[in-house]
């Protein structure tokens, strides 16, 4: 079959995720801070590898964005910590940008059990991450991201299969190149970081890598359709005291009014720290607000931009 040649072709063995990095092989014999010490510089490298990957990065940006407009989703899906890594970035997107839940999702192979307990053998089956596909109704508007370390989890790839049939975006991120995966991917991000400290173990530099790859893709295209107004998470959910903190120094920042002030028109506004600036800057009211930052798709610099006689 098909698919057991494009994961055999990628033999474990021959992986730089499995691979064995002599100049460690004492690790186990020095002090505590000197291990702490070696995991550190390897870790170190981490944020170099991903930088080789931004005009593929930004690649995906675009294609999550379009998703977004389009009305379409982010779908991750991986297993094991690459898994637990795309449910993570995805349950914090909402409070920090504001969008339903629905609008970037995690598919982890075994299920929720799988996020808090290994579950063995999840990850080999490529029908279930077909099946993942199929149950979440992913469409051409949707982006799929699948993540692999080692570039050749079977569930991914079943995964990935799928969604580009239904005509969905498909992007892989992995540790490997070339990699299995890549074959399914318009987009493949690919961050080699070398062998682990603790020979296969993915938890480590490649799952580092990989987060930062995810809060790059997520946050890049939340910029690109209007969630932030310069380095501001505007449209933060004001859901627990800290956060509606955050949207008053937010809201006073931008507008130079003081906290008790912001405070005021965070309230006025329903908790949206968007319509609060604009209400404070235009002095309109909450519903003219509203108005203002649908007619500029959301857009807060848009919406400042607009002069009275627009307003």
């Amino acid at each position: 079959m098909t698919q057991e040649i494009d994961i055999e072709s990628h033999a474990l063995d021959t992986l730089t995720t499995e691979a064995i990095n002599p100049n460690l092989s004492n690790i186990d014999a020095l002090d505590t801070e000197s291990r702490l010490r070696v995991i550190n510089s390897e870790d170190a490298r981490v944020a170099a590898a991903v930088g080789t990957q931004i005009p593929h990065i930004a690649r995906a940006v675009h294609h999550v964005a379009h998703s977004f407009r389009a009305g379409g989703r982010l779908i991750y899906v991986g297993a094991g910590t690459s898994g637990r890594l795309g449910v993570l970035d995805a349950a914090e997107c909402p409070p920090t940008f504001g969008v339903p839940t629905t609008w970037v999702q995690g598919l982890l192979a075994g299920g929720r059990e799988a996020m808090f307990h290994a579950v063995e053998g999840a990850e080999d089956d490529p029908d279930l991450g077909a099946a993942a596909i199929i149950e979440a109704d992913v469409s051409e508007n949707d982006t799929v991201i699948g993540i692999s370390a080692s570039g050749r989890a079977p569930f991914v790839i079943g995964a990935l299969r799928q969604a580009k049939k239904r005509g969905a975006a498909t992007i892989a991120i992995t540790n490997n190149r070339p990699s299995a995966v890549e074959k399914l991917a318009a987009v493949t991000i690919a961050v080699v970081v070398g062998p682990e400290v603790l020979a296969g173990s993915t938890r480590m530099k490649s799952g580092t890598a990989q987060k930062m790859v995810m809060n790059m893709i997520t946050t890049g295209a939340m910029m690109e359709i209007g969630k932030t107004y310069g380095n501001l998470m505007v449209d933060v959910q004001a859901t627990n005291t800290k956060l509606q903190a955050r949207a008053s120094r937010i809201i006073a920042q931008v507008t130079g009014v003081s906290l008790e002030a912001a405070q005021h028109a965070l309230d006025a506004a329903g908790g949206s720290a968007k319509a609060a600036i604009v209400m404070l800057e235009t002095g309109r009211p909450y519903p003219e607000a509203l108005r203002i930052l649908e007619e500029t798709g959301g857009y807060l610099r848009k919406a400042l931009a607009r002069t009275p006689s627009d307003v």
